[in-house]
């Protein structure tokens, strides 16, 4: 939710590490030529977003999807997509994060989906 105690959302962000890391650890063992993205969360707690990219990128994820609480209209999601997309563009520890695609999952409004396209989100998934 978009307004939620920090506590909560620390402990939310944690327990979500975990069970993506126990389930790229599963597919692992048998791909079968699918591909597993990472969900980047932590709402709009910069700490915690930047957080989650740098544990979840440092994970063999095909791909990296951004969602959770993106803000509560689309002026707060850009915001948050500027801040966090170079984080996304930068190779890190031996990561090259560059050549993963990028989803933001659950965006249907025209003004957030061009916006987000501008800052480097490559494919959504939306009622549009």
């Amino acid at each position: 939710p978009y307004h939620i105690d920090r506590n909560v959302l620390i402990n939310s962000v944690e327990r979500t590490h975990r069970w993506e890391a126990r389930s790229l650890k599963e597919h692992l063992k048998d791909v079968k030529e699918q591909a597993m993205y990472c969900v980047i969360h932590g709402g709009l707690d910069r700490e915690l977003r930047k957080k989650s990219v740098d544990y979840l990128t440092s994970l063999p994820f095909d791909g990296y999807a951004i969602g959770g609480s993106l803000g509560k209209n689309s002026k707060e999601l850009l915001e948050l997509l500027e801040w966090m997309m170079p984080m996304l563009n930068e190779d890190k520890d031996g990561v090259n994060r560059r050549n993963k695609p990028r989803h933001l999952l659950g965006i249907a409004d025209e003004p957030s989906i061009l916006g987000a396209v501008t800052r480097g989100i490559d494919t959504l998934d939306s009622c549009y």
